[in-house]
């Protein structure tokens, strides 16, 4: 099929098509600057380093934090680190490495020029987070220190303890605070994008919401940037905090901008295990931990069911009787294979019976062999607020017991797609960081998070941006008085008056529950078409089911948070739509989507390269209940040899 979109990348060699994109584009002088506006939603390491750069450009940024500080963005969870291709430790790494290990972790599903882009731009970022002062981990003689991460065989990742994303947002947040300091950024807290605004078919505007008053605000600018985050809180229970959700995304979605390859989700496989009914989030152990934890399970049944009865701990089992199945299935990757590779692993185990928790939904993450190589004070230094967090969590000692992991959904590689320029299929709209698609492919290497999100933010948009609003400074700001803008907010209104006065018999969370079944069950490690089939039909079921019977008490004025997260429920329902469709449509296995039908005789992902070689863009039909359309941009490998992955030899 022809590609039926245009991704705008540039013409000429692999390694040359940035340099000259950036040598070609339009500018916009220091006086035009400060004549134009735009608004970024979200403050975390995307939104605060785009708002923070295009503010130092001179620009009048308008940036909305749906916290009370940019300070508490859900960036600040990622602990494990950050990837740069500096080559510090000598042992092999290049742009070029980063590049192909990028494409081949997200099994051949992601554009080129992109990923390419975002492994040249990676040790600007590290350069730039040092001169703010992040205080990453450093070797004795003072040099930046580097560890492995999952899906590579080279020390490339930078890193500040277990609290890695919190030091970076720091930064971040600094930078950010000395531009609302000069008057280039006004920042808006505690305030929610509801809605996005058209102007003859150019993003001009959204509405949004102050979440302690209630009331609606209309902003207007001449572009919008979304770094609104992920959508992995669709299924409840997830490694994402609780105020994490796709309205803005799924808004902009109905206005317009496709979504790309909403199945690709990632399953991540060091989490601290569900242990009940009532809990509202999951903990990650972040995956560096994987450099000298081993994972394993019992090699006897026996000895797994003594587990599961609480008769018998981990440490009591000889080291014969271990079964250290990463290492003993992918000799060449080892414990460090990427985080579906792991995931599914982990499942396979626990699905023969050898899971090591009381529901049986559990593997050991042992460092005994680290203490004993390194000594406990070595292994501390390393990992010990993760360490001091699991304990505080479990009530066990992982410096005596081994820790027990199980995978957990935490990252989406699918979201709202974006051009080489970031710009969604909307004019004048951008989206940046975890809410778009475009680097990862079907699987995001750990420590590829932080590295996107600061790429998109200091790096691509000041530039694309310019490019964008060149010809715009002939355009008058934008009064909020306007038709578009009062339709807008009318609509929004009326969607909350609609849901508040259902006033059925249950909870937002119960009903999110019923999703979080659906979703885990049928759209989640592993899938089927019959199970994809019967998950639309069950969400078509819920959405009814939410329409009729949820429940919103308290004021409609004001704060209530029921009611904020009643919207994000409508939106994960329609998300989890979207995932099905993906999924049931994209009938190969490849990265964090594994259909049933599609594997090898060993239990691997197969690829169908001859029928899936494209990213799935998803168009909106104008309701939620209709299904939507499929647009494919074909993905053209001409850099790269596209080849099955193997993390074995």
């Amino acid at each position: 099929m022809a590609n039926q979109i245009d991704s705008k990348i540039p013409e000429g060699l692999l390694a040359e098509k940035w340099t000259n994109y950036k040598a070609h584009q339009k500018l916009v002088n220091p006086a035009n600057k400060r004549k134009l506006d735009i608004i970024v939603v979200g403050t975390g390491l995307a939104g605060a380093s785009a708002a923070a750069s295009l503010g130092e450009m001179g620009f009048h940024v308008i940036n909305l934090c749906i916290q009370d500080s940019p300070r508490r963005a859900h960036s600040i969870a990622a602990q494990g680190g950050i990837n740069a291709a500096k080559n510090y430790q000598n042992d092999g790494d290049s742009v070029y490495r980063l590049f192909y290990d990028t494409i081949k972790g997200g099994d051949y599903r992601a554009r080129e020029a992109n990923v390419y882009r975002l492994a040249e731009v990676s040790a600007a970022i590290i350069d730039q987070c040092v001169a703010q002062g992040v205080p990453f981990a450093r070797e004795y003689g003072g040099m930046l220190a580097n560890r492995s991460f999952g899906g590579v065989q080279v020390c490339r990742t930078f890193y500040a303890k277990g609290q890695t994303g919190q030091q970076l947002l720091l930064g971040a947040y600094s930078s950010l605070m000395k531009e609302v300091n000069n008057g280039t950024v006004d920042l808006y807290t505690r305030t929610e994008m509801e809605d996005l605004v058209i102007i003859d078919g150019r993003a001009r505007g959204i509405i949004a919401k102050d979440l302690v008053s209630g009331k609606l605000i209309r902003f207007a600018a001449h572009a919008v940037c979304i770094a609104t985050g992920g959508y992995g809180n669709a299924y409840f229970l997830s490694t994402n905090a609780m105020g994490c959700n796709c309205t803005a995304a799924m808004q902009c979605y109905r206005k317009g901008a496709y979504f790309a390859n909403p199945a690709f989700v990632q399953i991540h496989p060091t989490c601290i295990p569900v242990h009940g009914d009532k809990q509202s989030k999951l903990t990650l152990m972040s995956e560096s931990l994987r450099n000298d934890g081993r994972i394993w399970v019992p090699k006897k049944i026996e000895d797994a069911k003594k587990l599961q009865a609480g008769t018998l701990q981990g440490r009591d089992i000889p080291e014969e009787d271990r079964d250290y199945y990463l290492e003993r299935r992918y000799p060449a990757f080892g414990n460090l294979v990427p985080r579906d590779v792991a995931s599914r692993a982990a499942k396979e185990r626990t699905d023969k019976g050898f899971g090591v928790n009381n529901t049986g939904l559990a593997v050991f993450l042992d460092f005994s062999e680290a203490i004993q190589r390194l000594g406990k004070d070595r292994v501390e230094q390393r990992y010990g607020n993760l360490f001091d967090m699991y304990e505080e969590i479990t009530d066990v000692n992982p410096y005596e017991n081994p820790m027990m992991i199980f995978p957990a959904i935490h990252y989406t590689m699918g979201g709202i797609w974006v051009d080489y320029e970031l710009q969604t299929s909307i004019k004048g709209l951008f989206a940046l960081g975890e809410c778009n698609f475009s680097d990862h492919g079907a699987n995001r290497l750990g420590a590829s998070a932080l590295m996107q999100g600061l790429s998109d933010g200091y790096f691509v948009i000041p530039y694309t941006m310019q490019n964008y609003l060149s010809d715009q400074i002939t355009v008058p700001r934008f009064s909020t008085d306007l038709p578009e803008f009062e339709e807008a907010e009318r609509a929004v209104q009326s969607e909350m008056d609609r849901i508040y006065n259902i006033k059925g018999d249950e909870s937002v969370d119960s009903i999110h529950k019923k999703l979080y079944h659906i979703m885990w069950d049928y759209v989640g490690m592993a899938r089927n078409k019959e199970g994809l089939e019967k998950a639309l039909k069950m969400l078509k079921d819920l959405r009814k089911e939410f329409n009729e019977h949820v429940r919103i008490p308290g004021s409609k004025e004001g704060l209530n948070v029921e009611l904020d997260k009643a919207i994000h429920l409508r939106d994960f329902i329609t998300m989890g739509e979207l995932e099905a469709y993906d999924a049931l449509n994209r009938n190969e296995s490849c990265g964090g989507h594994f259909r049933e039908e599609s594997q090898t005789e060993e239990g691997e992902a197969k690829r169908d390269d001859e029928n899936y070689m494209y990213v799935a863009c998803w168009k909106y039909e104008g309701s939620d209940d209709a299904v939507p359309t499929l647009l494919k941009e074909d993905l053209d490998y001409q850099y790269i040899k596209v080849q099955t992955r193997n993390y074995k030899s």
